[in-house]
């Protein structure tokens, strides 16, 4: 039985009730093991700070502590639309506590390492599909040839169609190296929180 995403129905922006002028491209998010707790995409906010970073982009205060029903007016009022690249892991079974470790672990590395039938959003047709879109973000680098693979395609599409494309900074404690090694390169600029250096180097690759 595959592991499906845990908010498949809204993976190919079937359930939008407005007009999308941005996207916002994350991962991946297991419907199963039941350690999923989060509510909507990015909701594992324990790790996780994209509903702090978001809105404070915009101007606004953090959402970390806020309600799925307020996360998706968010994105209603500011024309975000979010995906997801993986949509199943057809070769998980969840009988196999490997498996439950492994997805609830909630590794990008764990799954891509461990698994090796998975299905994926055609995020270039969502494009063609929702041609109002003219910003691309994904929430990861893509420094191995596996996401490279994936994203090459979207990248082309948005360079040939006058769309912006950019990588975000993961907005997890992922970042914290990259926190670490900043303020040490820079001891007169020193950013206290990791939040914060996150929101800082947004602010760098957003389109205003």
């Amino acid at each position: 039985m595959a592991c499906t995403h845990k908010f498949l129905s809204y993976l190919n922006l079937d359930r939008l009730d407005f007009v999308p002028e941005t996207l916002i491209v994350g991962t991946f998010n297991p419907a199963w093991p039941a350690s999923n707790s989060a509510e909507w995409f990015y909701g594992r906010t324990a790790g996780d700070y994209f509903w702090d970073i978001l809105p404070r982009l915009y101007g606004d205060g953090s959402l970390i502590n806020a309600t799925a029903a307020e996360w998706k007016q968010f994105c209603h009022d500011k024309q975000i639309a979010l995906t997801d690249i993986i949509s199943s892991v057809d070769d998980a079974d969840p009988a196999n506590a490997e498996h439950n470790k492994m997805l609830g672990g909630f590794s990008d590395n764990a799954i891509i390492h461990n698994f090796d039938d998975l299905s994926y959003v055609n995020i270039v047709q969502l494009l063609r599909t929702h041609p109002s879109i003219m910003n691309v973000y994904l929430t990861r680098g893509v420094t191995e040839a596996f996401w490279r693979h994936l994203w090459n395609p979207v990248a082309h599409y948005c360079n040939h169609n006058h769309i912006r494309e950019r990588k975000l900074l993961n907005p997890s404690a992922q970042a914290s190296y990259q926190h670490a090694a900043h303020n040490t390169e820079n001891p007169e600029d020193q950013i206290t929180s990791l939040e914060d250096y996150i929101l800082m180097r947004w602010r760098q690759e957003w389109h205003f």
